[in-house]
């Protein structure tokens, strides 16, 4: 059973005439210990969802299952609020400027109600060490502390409750390089300790290739294809995806083509068309993906994608 189950979840901005769907009918699973990458243009719906999924915004319609659980309030939002965590893109702007570190680190415990107040302090040192600073670090400010220690502190705070699986929306968009591979490598010890989960959402598909056992692949609010990473990108199948992989000059695909260009814009979410929502931009369509909109479809490999021409014969 799945730590993570989405089933056909919509979430849609706006009221009467003015309704923008950001998430279209997802299905996705991430199972314990595990990570799943979330990949996608920009707008394309990844933020939401993730939001969606920590129960920082209520979905349109759907269901979602943590822990064999429907989350319909059978569990209470504490529990799900301890168990369930999120590291947002700019740790400069989600971490309190006026409180030290040490304060950032044990304001969860005290609003969640997980630890009496004599393990607290033990619990931030634990924690201060699992993301490599010190306790030098515990009466610092953010504005004292560069990038990458800011992020090590919004991943230390949303470590403090002993979450089951953390959601990070673009944990290393604003490092450099070398400070990126830090965070990832310090992501992938933490997972080995603790056996937590990860959602990464990023548009960095290097990052993803290194940190992800699944990648899950979404264009303007749906999934298109879901497989391990490897299969993603060493034999991408859907167009989208193939594009999105052909973009990248440091990938380094086996018998990799040159650059996939693709026709037309991306629809505005407030007015996509009936049928397939990459129609105008793909290859391979044809009448059917004008009809219909085509649903994730497992693959003899395993892998699931949402395509007429390639999972669904119909």
């Amino acid at each position: 059973m799945a730590l993570l189950e989405v089933r056909d979840l919509y979430k849609t901005f706006g009221h009467g005439r003015t309704l923008t769907p950001a998430v279209r009918g997802v299905d996705l699973e991430v199972e314990r210990g595990q990570t799943l990458g979330l990949v996608g243009e920009s707008g394309c719906g990844k933020t939401t969802l993730g939001r969606v999924v920590v129960g920082l915004q209520e979905p349109t319609s759907g269901a979602i299952y943590f822990d064999g659980e429907l989350l319909d309030g059978r569990m209470s939002k504490p529990e799900y609020r301890r168990r369930v965590q999120m590291v947002f893109q700019h740790p400069a702007q989600s971490l309190n400027r006026r409180m030290r570190v040490g304060t950032t680190l044990s304001e969860p415990l005290r609003l969640l109600n997980v630890a009496p107040r004599g393990e607290v302090e033990g619990r931030v040192d634990e924690v201060l060490r699992l993301v490599g600073l010190g306790p030098e670090y515990l009466k610092r400010r953010p504005s004292q502390l560069s990038g990458g220690q800011q992020q090590r502190v919004a991943i230390a705070r949303a470590l403090m409750p002993e979450p089951d699986l953390v959601v990070l929306d673009e944990p290393t968009s604003s490092l450099d390089q070398s400070v990126r591979g830090r965070i990832i490598a310090l992501l992938r010890s933490i997972q080995e300790e603790r056996d937590v989960a990860y959602v990464f959402i990023s548009h960095d598909l290097s990052t993803v290739r290194r940190i992800a056992d699944r990648v899950a692949v979404m264009y303007l609010g749906r999934i298109v294809e879901v497989a391990p990473t490897e299969q993603v990108f060493e034999d991408p199948q859907h167009p989208y995806t193939k594009a999105l992989l052909s973009a990248l000059p440091s990938m380094d695909l086996d018998n990799r083509g040159s650059r996939i260009i693709l026709e037309g814009e991306t629809p505005n979410p407030s007015e996509i068309p009936v049928g397939c929502s990459f129609q105008d931009r793909c290859p391979l369509v044809h009448d059917r993906c004008r009809r219909e909109e085509p649903r994730l479809v497992a693959l003899p490999d395993g892998r699931e994608v949402a395509c007429f021409a390639i999972g669904d014969p119909g």
